[in-house]
């Protein structure tokens, strides 16, 4: 019984290392077609999510942002960060930069676990992304560990009330900040 269980257990996670390999590849045709009908990197991906256009977001099982709330006591303004280690290192992002005075933290979160839990209030569907296979690698190196496939073509530059200043996320070299 117990060689059955790790028998089915092998083949259950080559057939979700198959489904990830397509998905990916089918990704990267969209690219390579130019379709319009893809987004990866923080920024673009979170501004698509905000406009509820995305469809699916294919997002890397281990990705290192942090999506935080930052308040500014004085404004009662509230920003969205989403920032890899080493930016959270730089106070830039938590002090106001013309009058010097400390942000507040509101929600601090993995950028993951959010959008595993708020990701259905924009109509999408969350695929998690491993670097196993050599086309996940190549996501995760690539393009951030984070990209979807969009409902229709948006104009993501033209995305209202969302300034990119808030996403600190796409300031990136894969090779230190996400593996």
């Amino acid at each position: 019984m117990s060689q059955a269980i790790n028998q089915s257990s092998d083949t259950l996670s080559n057939v979700r290392f198959v489904e990830e390999k397509k998905m990916i590849s089918k990704f990267f045709e969209e690219i390579s077609l130019d379709t319009g009908m893809i987004v990866f990197g923080v920024s673009d991906t979170m501004k698509a999510l905000e406009a509820s256009a995305i469809k699916v977001i294919m997002l890397y099982d281990e990705i290192e942002i942090t999506r935080y709330e930052i308040k500014n006591p004085a404004t009662d303004q509230v920003k969205t960060w989403y920032l890899n280690p080493k930016q959270e290192e730089d106070p830039k992002y938590f002090k106001d930069q013309e009058s010097g005075i400390d942000l507040e933290v509101i929600a601090s979160e993995p950028l993951g676990d959010w959008l595993c839990v708020n990701y259905q209030h924009y109509g999408a569907k969350v695929e998690l992304i491993s670097d196993k296979t050599q086309e996940g690698f190549q996501f995760v190196k690539g393009f951030g560990g984070i990209g979807g496939t969009l409902r229709y073509h948006l104009d993501i530059d033209a995305v209202a009330d969302y300034n990119d200043d808030n996403i600190g996320g796409d300031d990136f070299d894969a090779d230190e900040d996400f593996i």
